[in-house]
Parts: structure tokens; C-alpha cells; sequence
């Protein structure tokens, strides 16, 4: 996912973008919305030292628009572990319901415990993301939720946020900014690398592109990769789609997870990185499927993403 610079870039309308190459895990985007006298951030980042230099690029656009309130797109820590750096007096931070409850001290200490974990996932971890440091992060969750829909004034400007997760995650949330046609998508876009389903079912994820489609846009900012367009969003749709059928065909024909991932030729999805993803994309429309299965958690889906990713099974 080479050929687009880390930002912070202008999208016109008064909104910005903070771009961090190459998309891939960990290295998430954020947004600046700027009103009369004040500013929306939507994301932190996923450490203290990428939160602080995203900060610091965006201070001559806040400096007389000061952050008093920060968005958090969904529960993965890579867009809100910075948080503690904008919280403060006069600072309201926002995120749906589902995703607060998941926004946790146990979530910091989990992801940090997979970094230093042994064997093939702790590998794989250090190999994505041993330039974070999740040391020294302080749990600092929303201090306003809500479900559906929630219109924000940003100094006079409607910002509004739609929830449509469970998708990616249990609480996904759209940050859309209507005078300027741009839109914040978090993780439900993944550009230039695979979409991951960690909570699903992949149908929620394939409408909350449709969700993005049905909008009117100049500009769309995914949660990893560069910027996009509608058919950016149609390519993430489309293999969200693939996989939802090629997998459901090898479930009825009474493939095991491992055998339907190793058996799928991704054809034109195949330039997409992190293809490992696959091999949890594939385990959710399986337990779809079947309600009796046991919901995997998050250390199983990057066990068999870790697999895939180090030995092309999963």
C-alpha cells in the first residue's frame, strides 16, 4: 500500500485527515473537523508516541480551534489508546454504547499481553507491530454513548454519527460531516489490505458499505489506507461478498474452516495485503451458520490469522 504520504492532508470543507502508512495493522487513521472556534477529533492512535506526533502535526489547524470533542469510530485499540492525550476539562469523548462497554483497562492489558505472548501468535504480533509502544497507556474511555444515530455541533456544524456496527467490531460508528461531504468510516473500510470481520456477521459489514454508498460524498477516509472513493468502498463490498459465498458453499459441502480457507483462490482480491484475514473472515461466516459453535475470541481469530500469515494455513 505504497504511494500516499502520512498526513495530516486537507479534504477540503475544513475537515483533515492524519494518514499513516502503509495502512497495514496498527497503523490507523485520524480526522480533524474544525467549527467556529472549536474542532472534532475522530480516532486516536494506538500508542502514546504516534498519538503525541499526530497531535502535534494537527496543532497549527487547532491552535484557535481547540479539540473539545473526540470520536471513536470502534473498540480496537489502535483508535482510542491514545485518548488520555486529548481527555481533559472541556473535552467530551463519544462512541456508541456497544463499543464503551468494550473500551476497557482489560483491553489495554490484553493487547499489551499479546505482544509479549511465546509461540506463533506473540510472533506474529511483534512482527506488525513492534514499532508501538503500549506501555504507559492509561484506559481512558467515552464519557458520552448512544445507539443509532447522534448529531454533534461542532461550532455550528453538523457532524453525524451512525452506528452500524456490530460489524467489524460490536460498535462501529460513521463520523459524517454533511456540509463537506466527507465521511470517517473507521475499520469498516480497510484500503489496499484485506477487510477484517472480527465481530460480524459479514452481512452487517457488506450493509455498512452500503451505508457509505447511499451517502453524498467528496471524500472518504477509511480506518487503514489511503483515501478513497465509492469504488474503493464497492471493492471492500465486493470481497466481503466473495468470501460470505465461497464460504458458504464449502460449509455445505461439509468443508472444515481450515479446508475452506486453504481451498479459496481469492483471484482479483489477491493483491490485497494481509491476507491472513481470511482465515477469520472465513471462521465468522462459519459461525454464522452454524449458532451452535462456540463464538471464537479475539485470541483465536489471531491464532489462525497467525497461521496462515506464518505457515499459509490457518
Amino acid at each position: 500500500m505504497s504511494g500516499y504520504s502520512k498526513g495530516p492532508h486537507d479534504l477540503g470543507g475544513d475537515c483533515h485527515a492524519w494518514l499513516l502508512p502503509q495502512g497495514g495493522w496498527g497503523e490507523s487513521n485520524s480526522g480533524l473537523v474544525r467549527g467556529a472556534g472549536v474542532s472534532l477529533l475522530v480516532d486516536t492512535l494506538y500508542d502514546l508516541p504516534h498519538t503525541a506526533e499526530m497531535l502535534e502535526a494537527y496543532r497549527p489547524l487547532t491552535a484557535n480551534h481547540p479539540i473539545r470533542t473526540l470520536v471513536n469510530t470502534h473498540s480496537d485499540g489502535d483508535h482510542w489508546f491514545g485518548n488520555q492525550l486529548v481527555a481533559g476539562p472541556g473535552v467530551e469523548i463519544v462512541a456508541s454504547e456497544a463499543a464503551t462497554e468494550l473500551m476497557t483497562p482489560a483491553a489495554v492489558s490484553e493487547m499489551a499481553a499479546l505482544h509479549d505472548r511465546d509461540g506463533e501468535v506473540g510472533e506474529f504480533i511483534r512482527s506488525v507491530g513492534g514499532r508501538f509502544d503500549l506501555s504507559g497507556i492509561t484506559a481512558t474511555p467515552p464519557t458520552r454513548t448512544f445507539t443509532g444515530e447522534l448529531d454533534l455541533d461542532v461550532g455550528g456544524r453538523q457532524v453525524r454519527l451512525i452506528q452500524v456496527g456490530p460489524a467489524h467490531t460490536p460498535g462501529d460508528v460513521l463520523v459524517y460531516v454533511p456540509d463537506a461531504k466527507v465521511v470517517y468510516t473507521g475499520d469498516i473500510l480497510f484500503i489496499g489490505g484485506a477487510p477484517l470481520v472480527w465481530a460480524g456477521p459479514v452481512s452487517r459489514c457488506i450493509a455498512a458499505c452500503e451505508r457509505i454508498l447511499d451517502l453524498e460524498l467528496t471524500a472518504i477516509v477509511p480506518g487503514h489506507g489511503p483515501l478513497t472513493d465509492k469504488d474503493g468502498v464497492r471493492q471492500v463490498r465486493d470481497y466481503l461478498a466473495f468470501v460470505a459465498l465461497e464460504a458458504t458453499k464449502r460449509f455445505k459441502e461439509g468443508l472444515t474452516v481450515e479446508e475452506a480457507v486453504a481451498s479459496m483462490d481469492l483471484g482479483r482480491f489477491a493483491a490485497m495485503s494481509e491476507q491472513g484475514r481470511i482465515a477469520a473472515n472465513v471462521l465468522n461466516v462459519y459461525e454464522e451458520l452454524d449458532p451452535s459453535r462456540p463464538r471464537s475470541d479475539r485470541l483465536e481469530q489471531f491464532s489462525r490469522i497467525a497461521a496462515f500469515e506464518l505457515g499459509g494455513t490457518a
